[in-house]
């Protein structure tokens, strides 16, 4: 059988698991490194060029939506929440949330699931449509089918941090865990944000996802056990590893996950991330079917 090519980002869950010996051995599984990560997206909804393979949860909604042959491996690899996503340098204009309509916010790529959580609390607790942005972005999106709405411009900016500080943008999608360290030094635009988020989890009833995992659906159909058994290991070193990463970190289908990516997808369909319902049903029930 040929190895299984399975890219997976560095934590302590997965650290572990590319360590399993067995897994090597019986399930055939070889784990490249490739940093920093999110370019992997890409090419496995381009090209597939990956057998199993680490994959936004934006990116997998509108994969689904172009037809792209990936099946949903029910994994959360990272997740958590995002009032603390959106933010402002620490010296320039005081700046709420309710003032950013008719503004510029900086974000990497408009399909970046980061930037769809931050425009769902924007929606839900704000009253401001995706539409009421301007969307500065600096990437294009990962699926290449899809077409941004208007209200999107791509800069020649090489970085969303140079936006803010160039007075570009008046906010931007910028985490704490943003690549490079862009995030460092800024302020989340609300306030209270860690308060805000434990708030809004405790409304939804989970944390939101960032990170999940497919599989090419032609390796799940001629080496099945080999990507069962890769799952299995997963959740083994979730159970033993994952606590450390956070609770958005599980593995196996819930009433939580489903939850997850009930709000995703009707974020993005209301954000024009993806232009028709997204049919969480049918997810699930192959989830389930598939990963018992």
């Amino acid at each position: 059988m040929k190895p299984l090519t399975v890219v997976l980002g560095d934590y302590p869950h997965t650290r572990s698991l590319k360590d399993l010996k067995d897994l090597k051995d019986q399930a055939g599984c070889r784990f490249p490194r490739v940093s920093p990560l999110y370019p992997a997206f890409a090419r496995m909804v381009r090209d597939l060029w990956f057998d199993v393979c680490e994959l936004a949860l934006a990116t997998y909604l509108q994969a689904k939506e172009a037809g792209v042959p990936i099946t949903l491996v029910p994994v959360v690899l990272i997740g958590g929440t995002h009032h603390r996503s959106l933010t402002r340098l620490p010296d320039g204009p005081a700046l709420t949330a309710g003032e950013l309509v008719g503004k510029r916010i900086g974000v990497r790529s408009y399909s970046q699931t980061t930037g769809l959580w931050v425009r769902g609390i924007l929606s839900e607790e704000y009253g401001i449509a995706a539409s009421d942005i301007t969307w500065v972005t600096t990437e294009e999106p990962h699926v290449a089918q899809y077409r941004e709405p208007p209200y999107v411009t791509r800069s020649p900016a090489g970085r969303v941090a140079d936006l803010l500080r160039d007075g570009d943008v008046a906010a931007a999608v910028l985490g704490p865990r943003a690549i490079g360290g862009q995030g460092e030094g800024l302020v989340p635009v609300i306030p209270d944000a860690e308060a805000a988020g434990r708030a809004w989890v405790d409304r939804h009833g989970f944390v939101p996802a960032n990170h999940l995992l497919v599989v090419r659906n032609d390796v799940l159909r001629d080496a099945p056990d080999a990507v069962r058994a890769l799952f299995h290991a997963l959740a083994g070193a979730i159970e033993r590893d994952g606590p450390s990463a956070g609770p958005a970190v599980t593995a196996g289908w819930s009433e939580q996950l489903g939850a997850c990516l009930e709000l995703a997808a009707r974020y993005a369909l209301e954000q024009e991330l993806v232009h028709s319902p997204i049919d969480i049903g049918a997810i699930e029930k192959e989830a389930t079917l598939l990963w018992t």
